[in-house]
């Protein structure tokens, strides 16, 4: 979004009371009885908080209410089984998000091909690159119409995603082959038919290399503020850059992980991964005083890299892609996939000589091969013989009673 400075204080401002009425409106629904929580009490207290905080103003009554309805949507999650309960936002770590639940306060007109025009409200006529064909003048319609949208910003500024209802078609069953995916470090998803989908790096060498720069002078700069001093202008231009080399990266990453799951979910009608506890795996080695652990700093490394791969989300990407084409994502359980042979089935912790090479230790059969494609193998082998976990999205789902909560939503 194309935003002037004094907008992007407007901007600023309606985040910040947004995040806050948040935090208010956890203390008054956790500090009250349970016999006095409603949904009614809850919109009466945002009406008074509203009207006895000015800066709370600056967010517009719409948002604020959807800001309430997001809250109780969340502990009837909680209560379903299907999330944690909710928690106070903090000021560094929530990402800054407006929501504006009408379409019809946003009046969208496109300019030309790039650019349109959307109305924010109390922050006016704003423009957005275009990118993707949206339902408006001619194209709208009772049923394929836009709903609303929420604005989010990162390092790289304020953005604008909107939300479209539209009529679909079931799809067809998708008559596609069957494929196993193992992901990876060094090879980011390797299937099972001998395809690889790598990556290269997401910043370029002069960008690493100005960035290489800029935490240089942080540190250094860093060095010069004594204990308790606040953070100088100077050192927080220095940090606004180097998070948009990172959020720059995380975009081209995303970019890349959309591309490739879409391609995959078009291609292959049943999708097989591994049922992977990511946050066992990226676990601290450090150990405790009385046992220490050992190769800390390359475990670290390795839960670096891990987490920059985003497994979890790639998964995610592929369910949803999956059905979209009438396929299906099923996840077969992890142990023994990358140290069984894929031949004849023998499985011993040494068969994997290397990263990049599988070598059976079985005698009678002594393949050789590659050790991702021989784990994308065993991954499709066990949907084929019935191992598929259920659900098959892979977090269980805890069923309780009609109307029975938890004992944290006292």
């Amino acid at each position: 979004m194309a935003l002037a400075p004094a907008q992007v204080r407007v901007m600023d401002d309606q985040a910040h009371a947004a995040r806050t009425l948040w935090n208010l409106l956890h203390d008054w629904w956790t500090m009250l009885p349970k016999e006095r929580r409603s949904l009614a009490a809850a919109d009466a207290a945002i009406r008074q908080a509203r009207r006895e905080i000015d800066w709370l103003g600056a967010l517009p009554a719409q948002a604020a209410q959807a800001v309430l309805k997001t809250y109780f949507q969340a502990w009837k999650n909680c209560w379903d089984g299907r999330a944690d309960e909710p928690n106070f936002k903090a000021r560094f770590r929530a990402v800054m998000s407006v929501d504006i639940p009408q379409g019809r306060d946003l009046n969208i007109v496109r300019v030309h091909r790039r650019w349109g025009m959307v109305n924010i409200p109390k922050v006016g006529r704003v423009r957005f690159r275009w990118t993707k064909d949206l339902p408006v003048g001619k194209r709208a319609g009772t049923v394929d119409r836009i709903t609303g949208a929420r604005l989010v910003k990162d390092a790289l500024g304020w953005h604008i995603a909107f939300r479209v209802q539209a009529l679909e078609a079931a799809p067809e069953p998708h008559q596609g082959p069957e494929v196993g995916i193992d992901v990876g470090v060094s090879v980011p998803l390797a299937l099972s038919d001998g395809d690889t989908k790598p990556h290269g790096e997401w910043l370029t060498e002069k960008e690493k290399a100005k960035l290489l720069r800029l935490e240089q002078q942080a540190a250094h700069r860093k060095t010069f503020r004594g204990c308790g001093e606040k953070t100088s202008r100077r050192l927080k231009r220095i940090y606004d850059q180097i998070q948009a080399f990172r959020a720059t990266a995380k975009r081209r990453h995303l970019d890349w992980q959309h591309q490739t799951t879409t391609a995959i979910a078009a291609k292959y009608g049943v999708i097989v991964v591994e049922n992977l506890t990511i946050t066992n795996m990226t676990k601290s080695a450090k150990g405790t005083v009385e046992n220490p652990g050992k190769n800390v700093r390359q475990k670290a490394g390795l839960n670096r890299s891990i987490s920059q791969e985003a497994w979890g989300r790639t998964v995610e990407l592929l369910t949803y892609k999956a059905a979209r084409n009438g396929g299906t994502l099923h996840k077969v359980p992890a142990p023994g996939t990358s140290q069984r042979c894929s031949i004849c089935g023998f499985t011993t912790p040494g068969s994997r000589e290397s990263q990049a090479l599988f070598v059976c230790k079985n005698p009678d059969c002594g393949w050789i091969g590659n050790a991702d494609h021989n784990a994308a193998r065993n991954i499709v082998h066990l949907y084929r013989i019935g191992l598929a976990l259920v659900p098959a999205a892979g977090r269980a789902v805890v069923r309780r009673t009609r109307g029975v909560k938890p004992a944290t939503a006292r």
